[in-house]
């Protein structure tokens, strides 16, 4: 099979969808990769590491995408390459669909087989593909977070984790899944008074037993989100149903009750956000302030630490690229529910409940 690797082309995005590790797996099992020049540059994987490990080198997107049957990225399509995609192809790759209707109707009428990172699940009903960057992400939102505090960015000029004398900053985490765990163990690790909120009793269990009591935990319930945020200095949103629209848990009405100088950091911003106010940013422009409360809304996190999120991600990604490519889309996803649970889109049609639920209530 013919493989196609484009360069990103999304603000700031310097990951790419395979190392040339990743390529020597795939050309050992008999297929062609072609990668677009210059596509790992920005993280040291040159042209030349490519070519070693048998990638061939096109100059541009539009060969790319033109002799690829599999194309292999990380952030969802752009528009102007959604117009490059064709019937019979297959994308695999970050979407985040159900909060992006302009994209969906592109792939919709690009009549291409669309697969998600984000859907694919595991035998343990976890998400493989997504948990290495939300690990980043979690890790990232509380170094975001920490600077957007500083007063030069538009913060109350706490410290997260305060000094002898002086309280740490109160940080809630609003969901205890993988982006929470990670969050939670960067604040802990820096001194901050940290309290996860989440539904899931076990899950707030788990965390207990992990942290030995070193944060506090809270049911999330709706009074008990608004305690909290009302009274945090930064709030890190890592809400998260899988493939599904992420729901509002902070109404934009919250906020001129908040700390002055507070920090909202939405983690979960790429499937529409769960605060109210929240609306995507990029690492160019990455904040703005609503009511006194700074908002740190960027798409794609972990895209500033390109090198260490491209290894993780190939790392969990290659496996399924490799079955997609030795036995076709249909027959891989016909063997594997989990990989056919990334299945968005296929032939113009939307196939992913979750997807199709969130376009049919809006």
């Amino acid at each position: 099979m013919q493989i196609g690797i484009p360069k990103e082309i999304k603000t700031h995005e310097y990951r790419v969808g395979a190392t040339p590790h990743s390529v020597r797996e795939l050309v050992a099992h008999g297929h062609r990769v072609l990668v677009q020049g210059g596509a790992g540059t920005a993280i040291g994987l040159a042209d030349e590491h490519y070519r070693a490990e048998g990638a061939e080198i096109v100059d541009t997107a539009e060969e790319v995408f033109s002799r690829a049957e599999l194309i292999v990225k990380v952030k969802e399509p752009q528009p102007q390459e959604c117009a490059l995609l064709r019937p019979g192809q297959v994308l695999f790759t970050y979407l985040h669909l159900a909060a992006d209707a302009q994209q969906t109707r592109l792939l919709l009428a690009s009549g291409t087989t669309a697969i998600a990172y984000e859907t694919v699940t595991s035998p343990a009903g976890g998400l493989p593909l997504l948990a290495p960057m939300s690990e980043v992400a979690g890790r990232m939102a509380i170094q975001a977070g920490a600077s957007c505090l500083e007063k030069p960015h538009g913060g109350s000029g706490v410290l997260l984790g305060g000094v002898p004398g002086v309280a740490p900053a109160r940080v809630v985490i609003l969901g205890g899944g993988v982006v929470g765990y990670n969050a939670a163990r960067m604040a802990v690790g820096l001194g901050a008074d940290v309290t996860v909120a989440d539904p899931s009793l076990d899950r707030l269990r788990r965390l207990d037993e992990l942290f030995a009591g070193r944060i506090r935990t809270r049911h999330a319930t709706g009074g008990a989100i608004e305690s909290l945020v009302l009274k945090a200095d930064l709030t890190i949103g890592a809400a998260l149903l899988p493939g599904a629209r992420t729901p509002r848990l902070v109404p934009r009405e919250w906020l001129a009750r908040m700390q002055p100088g507070s920090v909202l950091v939405d983690v979960s911003i790429d499937q529409g956000g769960c605060f109210e106010s929240s609306h995507p940013t990029t690492h160019a422009d990455p904040t703005y302030v609503v009511d006194g409360i700074v908002h740190y809304c960027v798409a794609n996190m972990p895209g500033a630490v390109a090198r260490t999120s491209t290894f993780a991600l190939n790392s969990a990604t290659l496996p399924f690229v490799l079955a997609l490519a030795d036995k076709g889309w249909q027959l891989a996803t016909a063997e594997d529910p989990h990989l056919a649970a990334g299945v968005n889109i296929d032939a113009g049609r939307i196939v992913c409940p979750a997807v199709a639920e969130a376009f049919a209530a809006a």
